[in-house]
């Protein structure tokens, strides 16, 4: 078997085999397909796609590429979730927790952000003393002793994706379906989740910025799950707009706090419960998606969530002062607010736009390995619907440099449209797919 002859048919739109794909991805992966061939290849699946039987081979091909965790021992039923990437999403913060405390065991390896699309891990940085960089050892046993971990992705698992991924980042390659799903769904896999919950962002601040996009994307990547024997949904939801009001890692973790003692925005707080109660139905522990939301809801409200996230983040080494006073977690040296222009119907608050203009501040990363400043951040308090008069509140900026400050008022300013008439709430929630 030749890689030249796999990259050949894929580029004359055959299909390949599960052994030619496996013979591709342990070659790359140890170094005997060099990555001038490897790239040819990547391009030929973006051009010509690949069938669903092709995609779900090359997932456990990549899954199997290096170790995987089998938690079994320790916990009969494990789930996980998965979001696509989006501004102002703390999701895993407050779902971990909130799933946790129903007996439902939530191990999960998270990544760093990249772009304006922020990374969980960078958010539990933000609290003093968190451990992220866990060994395989250290994972199982806060998975048996606490119900929940989150840590950064081991190197060991799925390595075939790191090296794909890495490729497909310069060569243009990056928005291959198959590729993607392959990406995502391998490392989940290796991960070992029975269950998973994939949360598909929609809109400016998505990489997938139509419902056709996502949904193409969302389905391929439950039928590669239900192919290896997994359970999967996924729930489209809209990122036309930040998920709740906080975007900036400190400042998101305030949020956190907020939902999990029963307040935060009350669209953050439902993404929340959709996202959890799916988790809980997947497993067995609810009847329904509105029995698991239900349950959850209670969970926030009296207090069993706030208590095991406080026993999640100090097992991890996290501050407790930090949790139990928020204003202890980084704070900006500037905070200053910027008022309504004009009075009218908010239309539009741009994803995107809020998402760069917090990197702008320093709290992402142009390119990786950058570092970020944890305090700065935006705070968006009108959301697309609501009606405003001249003067009123509608971003607060947290900023520790002048120059950026003022960069991010004129920019924030003008990521909102507004409308003479009134404006409808967009959903929120836009399907699910089982």
């Amino acid at each position: 078997m030749r890689a030249v002859d796999i990259i050949a048919k894929k580029r004359d739109k055959q299909e390949l085999t599960s052994d030619e794909l496996k013979f591709f991805v342990e070659g790359y992966t140890r170094g005997d397909i060099p990555d001038y061939q490897a790239s040819a290849w990547c391009m030929a699946v973006l051009l010509n796609g690949m069938t669903e039987a092709e995609a779900t081979a090359l997932t456990l091909h990549m899954a199997r590429s290096g170790d995987t965790l089998d938690l079994h021992p320790i916990a009969p039923f494990v789930v996980d979730k998965h979001s696509t990437g989006g501004v102002g999403d703390k999701t895993t913060l407050v779902v971990a927790p909130l799933v946790a405390c129903h007996g439902l065991p939530v191990g999960k390896m998270s990544g760093r952000g990249l772009g304006f699309s922020g990374g969980t891990i960078d958010k539990l940085e933000s609290i003093r003393g968190f451990n992220v960089s866990l060994t395989t050892a250290q994972f199982m046993d806060m998975l048996a002793q606490h119900g929940v971990v989150v840590s950064g992705q081991s190197a060991d698992l799925a390595p075939a994706d790191g090296k794909f991924y890495a490729l497909r980042d310069v060569t243009a390659t990056v928005e291959s379906l198959p590729l993607i799903a392959a990406s995502v769904m391998s490392k989940k896999i290796a991960a070992g989740a029975d269950a998973i919950v994939l949360d598909v962002k929609v809109g400016q601040g998505a990489f997938m910025k139509t419902v056709e996009q996502a949904e193409a994307l969302a389905r391929l990547m439950v039928k590669i799950g239900q192919g290896v024997g997994r359970k999967v949904a996924a729930v489209l939801t809209d990122m036309n707009q930040p998920l709740g009001a906080a975007v900036g890692n400190a400042l998101e973790v305030r949020e956190t706090i907020e939902t999990l003692r029963g307040g935060g925005p009350a669209d953050f707080r439902q993404h929340c419960l959709t996202i959890g109660g799916k988790m809980l139905e997947l497993a067995g522990k609810a009847g329904s998606l509105t029995e698991g939301e239900r349950m959850l809801a209670e969970s926030l409200d009296n207090g069993q969530a706030w208590a095991k996230f406080v026993e999640w983040i100090t097992a991890q080494g996290g501050d407790r002062s930090q949790l139990e006073n928020p204003d202890l977690l980084p704070t900006a040296t500037l905070i200053e607010t910027v008022a309504a222009p004009r009075g009218g119907f908010i239309a539009g608050v741009d994803a995107a736009e809020v998402g760069k203009t917090g990197v702008d501040l320093g709290g992402g990363r142009a390119k990786k390995g950058d570092p970020i400043d944890y305090a700065v951040g935006i705070l968006v308090h009108a959301k697309v619907g609501a009606q405003l008069a001249q003067g009123d509140l509608l971003f607060t900026i947290h900023a520790n440099d002048p120059a950026k400050l003022e960069a991010a008022r004129q920019r924030l300013l003008a990521a909102v449209a507004w409308s003479e008439t009134a404006v409808s709430a967009p959903p929120h929630t836009l399907m699910i797919i089982e």
